[in-house]
């Protein structure tokens, strides 16, 4: 297949409107993705070496979009939604090119398994003119179906159109189709509009292949390579659907995951072997965690690197720029963000690192906090190999603490602190004998006071 060239026009102009959003349908995501994102994945993953979107409602902001996930396909406009084929059509100039194989594809499938689209290519390196992708089903209902004669294709018949018999086929269509490029143009300017809606259907050129001599054959995936998502229900399903492969997927390449259906994986994240995944944790986009790892309960992570043998909350939050060197460890209720945690060092509880370094073997207590950003800018804080930051302290960036320096408990830290030192930064306590017997007769008394 890699001696093949392929283009892959992937049809994304819907307008949309069950998902109720202003935003174009095919931009809304599935595992942080947005869905025509995956289509074009897959694609990329089946050789194909261009990409052609044809997009329409949105125009604008699907390219803006498109320019991040498929920043070398070529956009088309369709100005006027007459149908599928006429959808493929407006990709006209870059069908002309003369690929070998071309893949139609729709935007709003994103659980299309690559192996499905290399079947059909294979099935057009084979003699093929046109691949019609179906999938077989006990309650056909609302499927076109596929009809066969001898192994071959011979059409795709629209449910209202089938005859009662016909209505007994299970195998239906998918909606993906491989065209041998050189028939590509020629079987789509073929296709009439004389039909109800008066619309031009892809459909329609497996007759007419078939009646130009041409091969034309179905080949069969599962129902999921064919789930197209028209509303917000369906788009929670899609996500279940991706999350399900994904955490077996992941279990399959050793990370063990307590309750998997808790776990929630982006389309970006690396997880190695032998680490062990707590119930209720959410990966967001960017995450890269090394093997050994422990990621406990309820913890938040995005944008982060993890390094072997971290140790992670429960309800940890590490936000995008949080970089763990080996055996660093992130406690519960623990915020880091743009921050390094270098080996072995250890921010366990209550605590917020921002815009910071930790040094190796660093211990920072609980409910210390780096004050990074003064409403206008961000800045630094510098916390050397071994340091000691008691509980409670305010690290006011930017600021640089030693190695090794100690940090007394309940400071706020404006300067610098050098290597070894001890740093406090706090007002001096006061201790008056009786003071507190006093005041509480004195509160009492003015409360008795309001009351009459």
């Amino acid at each position: 297949m890699s001696q093949r060239s392929c283009l892959s026009v992937i049809l994304a102009a819907g307008e949309g409107t069950r998902m109720k959003s202003a935003m174009p349908k095919v931009l809304h995501p599935i595992a942080g993705l947005p869905m025509v994102a995956h289509v074009v994945k897959a694609a990329e993953a089946a050789g194909s070496g261009d990409l052609a979107l044809v997009i329409g409602h949105g125009a604008e902001e699907m390219r803006k979009a498109a320019a991040k996930f498929a920043p070398k396909a070529a956009t088309f406009v369709q100005e006027k939604r007459l149908g599928t084929a006429h959808a493929v059509l407006a990709a006209r100039d870059a069908i002309s090119r003369g690929y070998d194989d071309i893949l139609v594809m729709f935007g709003d499938t994103p659980l299309i398994d690559p192996d499905a689209l290399s079947v059909a290519r294979r099935k057009l390196a084979e003699g093929a003119a046109v691949v019609v992708v179906g999938f077989r089903t006990p309650n056909p209902s609302g499927y076109g179906r596929l009809i066969e004669r001898g192994g071959k294709l011979v059409a795709i018949r629209e449910e209202k159109d089938c005859s009662e018999e016909e209505k007994k086929i299970t195998f239906c269509n998918g909606g993906l189709m491989a065209v041998a490029g050189g028939q590509a143009l020629k079987l789509l300017e073929a296709v009439g509009n004389k039909n109800a809606k008066g619309e031009y259907y892809l459909t329609d050129i497996v007759e007419i292949a078939g009646m130009q001599g041409l091969v034309v054959v179905a080949t069969q995936a599962s129902f999921e390579n064919a789930l197209g998502i028209n509303n917000r229900a369906e788009l929670a399903e899609a996500e279940g659907i991706w999350q399900t492969r994904r955490r077996r997927q992941a279990m399959l390449d050793g990370v063990t995951l307590i309750v998997p259906e808790t776990v929630f994986f982006s389309h970006d994240t690396e997880i190695g072997a032998d680490t062990v995944v707590e119930p209720n944790v959410w990966f967001g986009p960017g995450v890269k965690i090394a093997t050994g790892a422990k990621i406990h309960a309820f913890s938040h992570i995005e944008g982060a690197t993890i390094a072997s043998n971290c140790d992670i909350g429960p309800f940890a939050r590490l936000r995008p720029g949080a970089d763990l060197k080996q055996k660093a460890k992130v406690g519960n209720f623990c915020e880091v963000k743009q921050a390094t945690i270098e080996e072995g060092a250890k921010v366990n509880h209550l605590t917020y690192i921002g815009d910071a370094r930790v040094g190796a073997g660093a211990n920072i207590g609980a409910g210390t906090i780096t004050c990074n950003y003064d409403g206008y800018s961000k800045f630094f804080t510098d916390i050397g190999e071994g340091a000691f930051v008691g509980s409670n302290s305010s690290l006011v960036a930017p600021v640089t603490i030693g190695k090794g320096g100690y940090i007394a408990s309940g400071s706020v830290i404006t300067e610098s602190v050098p290597n070894d030192a001890l740093a406090f930064g706090r007002a001096r306590q006061r201790t008056l004998p009786g003071k507190g017997k006093e005041l509480r007769e004195r509160f009492a008394s003015a409360a008795a006071a309001k009351k009459k």
